[in-house]
């Protein structure tokens, strides 16, 4: 299990649970759900500091709220993950009677 990556806010210590990344190029802000993975240009931020997080003067924000049923399961994914079950408990089909006919095949001149 990974360790808890915790608020980039000097003195913060609190768990985070936003990242805030800035596009430079056009002078955006974007704060969504917690990335995957820390990269070193981007700024996990707890719920306090994501919150009250402000943009550069001249700057827009983009605030990228979770969609709290990303991480849940569908009726479709449920399906296909029972058929690939299925799919792996069938017996193998049976080997054919003997070697496989071979015929030489010469090419003409």
């Amino acid at each position: 299990m990974g360790t808890v990556r915790r608020c980039t806010r000097s003195t913060c210590s609190q768990a985070a649970v936003a990242t805030l990344t800035y596009v430079y190029a056009d002078q955006t802000a974007v704060l969504g759900p917690l990335a995957t993975y820390a990269e070193p240009h981007t700024y996990d931020l707890c719920e306090l500091h994501a919150q009250r997080m402000s943009a550069p003067q001249g700057w827009s924000v983009l605030r990228l709220a979770p969609d709290p049923h990303a991480a849940e399961p569908s009726r479709d994914d449920l399906l296909a993950l029972a058929d690939a079950v299925r799919e792996a408990g069938k017996p193998p089909p049976p080997a054919p009677d003997g070697p496989p006919s071979l015929r030489l095949v010469r090419p003409e001149p």
